[in-house]
């Protein structure tokens, strides 16, 4: 078992480049990659698991950054918003118009580059049950969901 105190130097694999960061043992895994690595498209909402704004991928499945310290991901693979640039999922958001004003974006985009990782040919009850970990205050999902679809036909 890993024990730490103060603040330690510890090494995280964000976006396949392993960085070396000060913690805590309390710093959560949001805070990390926002204030230390300078990647913001991690946003941090409810800071309760609630939102699902701060959703990133370890090992490639949806985890909620809020939740999670960062000393707990050492030696998983973390992917942000930053590290799917020009992929399919963000093209099909930018085509079918599934955002607003953007802020709950980048989580509903990682859950759905997982989903379709996990599930390639989802049906309708798939994409709503894992849609449903995160929250959109500004339009309907129904953008989003068309989203789903089209990244599911660029792949």
């Amino acid at each position: 078992m890993l024990k730490l105190s103060g603040k330690n130097i510890i090494k995280l694999s964000v976006n396949n480049v392993v960085r070396e960061v000060a913690v805590r043992p309390s710093d959560i895994l949001a805070e990390v990659l926002r204030n230390q690595l300078g990647l913001t498209g991690t946003k941090i909402g409810c800071e309760n698991g609630d939102c699902g704004v701060c959703t990133v991928l370890v090992d490639n499945l949806p985890v909620k950054s809020c939740l999670m310290l960062a000393v707990e991901a050492v030696g998983h693979e973390i992917t942000t918003i930053e590290g799917l640039s020009d992929t399919p999922v963000q093209n099909a958001f930018i085509e079918k118009n599934a955002f607003q004003c953007g802020f709950c974006t980048p989580g509903f985009i990682m859950v759905c580059r997982s989903l379709l990782n996990n599930h390639p040919d989802p049906d309708d009850y798939t994409v709503e049950s894992w849609l449903q970990s995160n929250l959109c205050r500004c339009t309907s999902y129904q953008e989003i969901k068309e989203a789903v679809k089209k990244a599911k036909d660029l792949r």
